[in-house]
């Protein structure tokens, strides 16, 4: 972690009155700088409050994400831009993912359609990436959030 991560964190934690060593995880969204950048923007002006992540892609050394755990979100230069709390995590079939989460992802128009088109796009991509192929029942993790700083 780069010392301007580590310094952003020990601001919030005195500001929040949150003990320094609370575990946080430092990230940021998507697979492109811009995407990475658009996406931190949609956070810090609370449009974006969920996203959705495949849930067999995660790798054995990544941590699964926890309600209540914090995240400092980073833009496409890996600086942070906010920090959220996780409030809710659930894992379910790609083709179950509800409208409303679509809407609370604040993407484009924030519709299904466009959810559904731009998500349908990135994870065959990803999947393709490990030589895998997307479908239609594969489990993924949501996750609801709240921007605290």
């Amino acid at each position: 972690m780069t010392d301007n991560i580590k310094n952003y964190w020990k601001t919030f934690c005195t500001e929040k009155n949150i003990p320094i060593d609370t575990p946080y995880e430092a990230w940021a969204f998507g697979n492109t700088k811009e995407m990475a950048d658009d996406l931190a923007n949609l956070v810090d002006k609370k449009i974006k409050t969920a996203t959705t992540s495949a849930y067999e892609l995660y790798e054995n050394d990544d941590p699964l994400p926890k309600a209540g755990e914090y995240n400092i979100i980073l833009n496409g230069s890996n600086e942070p831009v906010c920090v959220t709390q996780t409030k809710l995590v659930y894992v379910m079939p790609y083709y179950l993912i509800s409208p409303e989460h679509a809407w609370h992802e604040g993407e484009g128009d924030r519709s299904y359609d466009y959810w559904r088109k731009v998500h349908d796009r990135f994870f065959e991509k990803e999947y393709q990436r490990l030589g895998k192929t997307f479908y239609e029942q594969a489990p993924m993790l949501c996750e609801v959030f709240e921007k605290v700083s």
